[in-house]
């Protein structure tokens, strides 16, 4: 593999419990997909490299890591954005048949070659952003068939595609109109479907919506001993519409990250903290339902409970295709200062997927690596309709999204 040296970038390596992490005028070396070496360009060693890059001054970031996306899915829910433009409710809609079932219709009746290539579109706008990892759920099949279909072609994703892609397997996302009335049968099968999705090689994760329209915390608990059975890692949708105390229950399990959290409290906040799981904020849906209660940013801060950020791209509450429009929204909505949404997109965002080998720029980490028109970070987070992105590295490999 090419031992490539990138020259003269402004470093923001991340790499430390805070700050930038700049260097300037630095030097990379990338080999074998990985960073064998880094600092100031002038102490530069003697080192040999297959191919050489200035980059004239541009900013070198990790790879950003979109680490909550519902990629895969048919059709669109632009109906009921303008019903909720016009005094319908999140949840009147999906109590009346819509919101999630209707994706679910519309997700059953594609093919899966349609699934993947819109699937890959979505992607492919993320990449453009400088996304070199994202985590894919499932959740828009809701039957043993279409879930598994939908996790197959979020590991297509990640074959065809210069990207990581994570899966989650998201059954628990809502009961499907077959089980009206029966949602502990439907769970019943959701937790058997989990065995062969793990025995195919599909799942990464588990995840659940425990919430008033999604699943109780009991039905929760067993979705993730099922998980834990098969040793898989959980998350969860959590106190995104009322406070079902679910992110307690799922720092109970070790979580990797608690998600939403509108409604989150200090009991919450406590057993997170405890656990070490992250909790990832989500501006966009955040923005696209008109919430107004803020999820507690200022407690998760003290607590010391790593904060994520990601774009929830889903197609009824955020149909969002930019992750750097998503760190203005941290800075602007949920007042994050513009170091910790960048380290939302990167370090607690690796975290939040249980990926130790990147989010950072140091020797030994993965090579996911951009190159921004912008002198600092921040300058990123500051501006929006913007996209500074230059060349994108993924180990080590350049990529360029159509």
């Amino acid at each position: 593999m090419t031992r490539l040296l990138l020259r003269h970038a402004r470093l923001a390596t991340f790499d430390g419990p805070t700050g930038w992490g700049l260097v300037d005028d630095g030097a990379l070396l990338v080999d074998g997909g990985r960073i064998a070496w880094l600092g100031p360009d002038a102490g530069l060693p003697a080192l040999q490299a297959d191919a050489e890059l200035d980059l004239h001054g541009a900013l070198l970031t990790p790879g950003l890591i979109d680490a909550h996306t519902h990629l895969v899915y048919g059709g669109d829910r632009a109906a009921e954005f303008e019903q909720r433009l016009q005094g319908a409710s999140y949840e009147e809609i999906a109590r009346a048949g819509g919101g999630i079932r209707s994706t679910v219709a519309a997700t059953r009746a594609a093919s899966e070659a349609q699934l993947f290539t819109e699937a890959a579109a979505r992607a492919r706008a993320l990449m453009r952003d400088g996304v070199t990892t994202i985590e894919v759920k499932s959740g828009y099949g809701l039957s043993e068939d279409a879930e598994a279909r939908c996790l197959r072609v979020a590991r297509r994703l990640g074959t065809e595609l210069p990207i990581t892609v994570r899966t989650t397997s998201l059954a628990a996302h809502a009961l499907p109109h077959e089980y009206a009335g029966r949602a502990d049968d439907y769970i019943d099968e959701a937790c058997r479907w989990l065995a062969g999705q793990h025995a195919e090689g599909l799942v990464d994760a588990v995840d659940a919506f425990c919430d008033t329209i999604g699943f109780t915390p009991a039905q929760t608990r067993r979705v993730f001993d099922a998980a834990r059975a098969l040793g898989l890692p959980v998350k969860l949708h959590a106190e995104q519409l009322s406070n079902q105390h679910g992110a307690a229950l799922a720092a109970s399990y070790d979580a990797l990250s608690c998600d939403h959290l509108e409604h989150l409290d200090g009991d919450g906040i406590a057993a997170m903290n405890a656990a070490g799981t992250v909790a990832m904020l989500l501006p966009g849906a955040f923005y696209f339902l008109r919430e107004t209660k803020l999820p507690p940013v200022a407690a998760l801060r003290e607590a010391g409970v790593p904060i994520a950020i990601a774009t929830d791209h889903s197609p009824g509450s955020s149909p969002a295709l930019s992750l750097l429009l998503m760190l203005n929204m941290a800075c602007t909505l949920f007042r994050l200062t513009p170091e910790e949404a960048w380290r939302g997109v990167t370090v607690n965002a690796a975290r939040a997927l249980g990926l130790a080998d990147r989010g950072r720029l140091a020797v030994g980490l993965r090579a996911d690596l951009v190159a921004w028109d912008a002198a600092h970070p921040r300058d990123i987070a500051y501006r929006f309709g913007h996209n500074p992105c230059q060349r994108v590295w993924c180990a080590g490999i350049e990529t360029q999204p159509a």
